[in-house]
């Protein structure tokens, strides 16, 4: 699968938006993906999944934790793919943690998933999840890296679409300068 296919699921779903946009990592941005429209249609969640799978099988992970929300989906169509359990961590106290019985031990190697890398904090916070429980984390994946880059996450990251979406501080925003109302359309409010 291409980076215009990929796109063009966005597209036809109504998942790439654009306007003035509040993202989780706080920063603004004029152009949104909300994957959630994406990945609602089990036959496009299957096949970005397959080909995360294909993308990252040399890693040999044995498990694939994606933090929740957003990740949920795709993180499980892909440990499907490679047949490999399916978790997800989730904010308890504001911070990121296994519950609902889910455990990772010192022989897991963890393959963190997410559908869209923004700044990656995200996904560092899920890969400290998994190494807090003793697991290997070989590597991430996602759907969409809006710029974050391998070399931010220290870790190997596949994605089936990079793009380089420029982002703002809320007080160096132009669209917030022109007046434009921000929209936070994403899972989490804070």
């Amino acid at each position: 699968m291409q980076q215009d296919e990929v796109l063009d699921l966005f597209r036809k779903t109504g998942a790439l938006l654009e306007g003035h946009f509040r993202l989780t990592s706080g920063l603004h941005s004029d152009r949104y993906l909300q994957s959630a429209l994406v990945l609602q249609y089990p036959e496009f969640a299957e096949a970005l999944g397959r080909e995360l799978a294909e993308r990252t099988r040399h890693l040999q992970a044995t498990a694939v934790l994606s933090p929740a929300l957003g990740g949920i989906v795709i993180g499980y169509e892909v440990a499907r793919s490679l047949g490999v359990r399916a978790l997800f961590a989730e904010r308890q106290d504001g911070v990121l943690t296994l519950r609902r019985g889910f455990t990772l031990g010192a022989g897991d190697r963890v393959l963190i998933v997410e559908d869209v890398i923004t700044t990656g904090g995200s996904t560092m916070e899920t890969a400290r999840v998994a190494e807090a429980a003793g697991a290997h984390v070989p590597g991430a994946a996602a759907i969409i890296d809006r710029g974050s880059g391998a070399s931010k996450l220290d870790l190997p990251l596949q994605a089936l679409v990079r793009l380089d979406v420029p982002t703002h501080q809320p007080e160096m925003c132009p669209l917030c300068a022109r007046g434009m109302p921000v929209v936070k359309p994403g899972s989490r409010t804070v």
